[in-house]
C-alpha cells in the first residue's frame, strides 16, 4: 500500500521589516542621487553606543545569497542575516522636525534606548509558538 503525499503550498512569510511611505520615499531619494547603482539599501545591527545596540544602513553594492529582502513601495531592503531575529516586526520611519531629519524604528523587540537615542537595548524576538498545522 502506498501512502500519498500531499504538499500544500507554504504559506507567505511576514516581511520582516516595513516602511512607511515618508521612509521609502527617503530611501529613492537617497538611492537616486547615490554616485553608482547599488543592489539595494543594507539594514543591519551591530554592538555599540551606551545601550548596545545601534541600527545600521549602507549601500548594498551585491545582494548576498543569505540577504533577507525586503521589496516594498518601490525600494529594495536587504537586511543581513545577523539582524533578523532583532528586527522582526519592525517599522522604518523617516521623521523631520525644525532640528533634525532621521530614519527611526518603531522595534517591538528594543527593550531600551539610551537618552540621546543613538543606541538601543535589543532582544531577539521569541519564537513562534506551534500552530499544530503539520
Amino acid at each position: 500500500m502506498e501512502t500519498a503525499i500531499t504538499v500544500r503550498p507554504r504559506r507567505p512569510r511576514p516581511k520582516v521589516v516595513t516602511l512607511t511611505d515618508a521612509a521609502a520615499t527617503r530611501v529613492k531619494e537617497i538611492m537616486d542621487r547615490a554616485d553608482k547603482p547599488y543592489a539595494g539599501l543594507r539594514v543591519g545591527v551591530k554592538n555599540g553606543g551606551c545601550a548596545g545596540s545601534e541600527y545600521v544602513f549602507e549601500y548594498a553594492e551585491t545582494q548576498d545569497p543569505i540577504d533577507e529582502v525586503i521589496e516594498e513601495k518601490g525600494v529594495r531592503i536587504l537586511i543581513e542575516p545577523k539582524a533578523v531575529l532583532f528586527l522582526i516586526g519592525a517599522e522604518i520611519d523617516y521623521e523631520v522636525t525644525k532640528l533634525s531629519s532621521k530614519f527611526v524604528f518603531h522595534n517591538p523587540n528594543e527593550t531600551d534606548a539610551c537618552g540621546c537615542g543613538e543606541s538601543v537595548t535589543i532582544q531577539p524576538a521569541p519564537e513562534a509558538p506551534e500552530t499544530g498545522d503539520h
